[in-house]
Order: C-alpha cells, then structure tokens, then sequence
C-alpha cells in the first residue's frame, strides 16, 4: 500500500512539474508595467539649424608683467615666513590653557590676514608616558580642541585637518618634566 501511494505521489508531482514548469509565456506580475508610459508633454517641432559661425584667430599669450610677478613672489614669501606658535597642554589633558588660548588668536589673526584660503594642519602630540593608543587618542583630542577654538575665531573649519602623532614625535628627547611638558603640544603646519 504504501509503495502505490508513493509511486502515485510521485505520478501527479511529475505530471504537475512538467504541465507547470514548462511554460514558455513569462509572467508579469500585475504591479510592473509591461510598456512604458507615455508623456503627454507636448512637443515642439524642431529648431532649423543656423549656420556655423566663422572660427575666430587665436589671441597671443601675454606675458606676465613683473608688478604681478613681485605680487605672487611676495605672497609665497609671506606664507611661507609666517610662523605659527605652539600650543601646550597640561598633563593628561586636551582643555586650553588661557595661554594657549592666546597662542592661538595670534595664529588665527596669522591665519586670517595673511592666509584666509591656506590650508592648515594641526598635529596633536604627547609626551612618552603612556600607552601609544592612548596618546594617540589623546594627541588627536587637543588637535581638536585646538581645530575648535581656531573656527570660533573664524577660520574656516574646511581649511583646518588634524592629525595626531601620540608620543611618536616628541620634539625635545628626555624623561623629565621640562622635556615632557615641550612634547605635549599642538603643532600647525600650513599644507598650502
């Protein structure tokens, strides 16, 4: 009995696989649109086309005259003679100081008369104390303080980047206060 009920089974499965299965139709679903729908913008008739104009003579390159040369020598020169001061941070922290606060009006004054299109790097640093994903985090926060501080004295935010360099680049080599206290600082570097 139960060999003929399977082998009915399996009768009317293949009977229903091969009157189903084998469609050469293919379905739309009722949601799609078989055609696409057409605008109803009217249209205009199309334009004559005018005739070519004349191709006109090339003009000669003029020479830079030197009074603008001195004027983009003069400012290269300036951009690349201004000095930006660094910030310096306490010990563990990524807070301004109001010294650095100071510093950094200077810089953005710098920033704002002599390079207002200049774009600005500020690497955060640490000294060597610490675990170099730490400092690096640390580094990377008194680079944002610092980023953040400069934009509420108006330099544009897209001119300013930030990167931090943790312990990596201690500027004074030594393991004492006075050499760590020069390591934890911001740094500005113009990109251009």
């Amino acid at each position: 009995m139960k060999k003929s009920l399977v082998t009915l089974l399996a009768g009317i499965s293949m009977a229903a696989l091969l009157s189903g299965g084998c469609a050469n139709k293919e379905s739309v679903k009722k949601e799609e649109a078989v055609v696409p729908a057409v605008s109803t913008a009217k249209v205009e008739p199309a334009k004559p086309v005018e005739q070519a104009k004349p191709v006109e003579q090339a003009k000669p390159v003029e020479e830079v005259k030197p009074a603008q040369e001195d004027a983009k020598i003069a400012a290269k020169t300036s951009a690349a003679e201004i000095k930006f001061e660094t910030v310096y941070f306490d010990f563990d922290k990524s807070d301004l100081r109001q010294d650095a606060r100071d510093v950094l009006t200077k810089n953005a004054e710098n920033i704002l008369k002599s390079m207002a299109a200049a774009k600005i790097k500020i690497e955060g640093h640490c000294d060597e104390r610490g675990s170099a994903e730490y400092n690096m985090a640390l580094g990377e926060r008194r680079a944002a303080s610092a980023q953040k501080y400069l934009t509420t004295l108006g330099v544009k935010a897209e001119n300013l980047s930030i990167i931090s360099y943790g312990k990596e680049k201690p500027a004074v080599n030594g393991s004492d206060e006075a050499a760590w206290a020069k390591n934890r600082r911001a740094e500005f570097v113009v990109v251009k």
